[in-house]
């Protein structure tokens, strides 16, 4: 079978092609930079809300192992000093 000879493409459809190719850079750099900005700002909302999240969880913590060592040491019949 004979090999075929390349076609030529039109300038017209070479140039709507390079045209759409960067196009579609600049619209897909400047869609990154929104959406980072919006990322960037969400993270530290949610950094700040980590914050009073992991305090809260501290206390509760705190709070439920102080009610387990009491259960304890009313189980094993120890006496809790009142400062406890």
């Amino acid at each position: 079978m004979a090999a075929l000879a390349p076609v030529q493409v039109s300038p017209l459809i070479k140039f709507g092609r390079w045209s759409a190719l960067l196009l579609g850079i600049m619209w897909g750099s400047h869609r990154y930079n929104t959406l980072k900005a919006s990322e960037t700002a969400w993270r530290v909302e949610e950094a700040e809300r980590k914050i009073v999240k992991d305090a809260h969880k501290a206390t509760e913590k705190t709070r439920l192992n102080r009610e387990e060592l009491l259960y304890l040491a009313d189980q094993a019949g120890v006496k809790v000093p009142p400062n406890f």
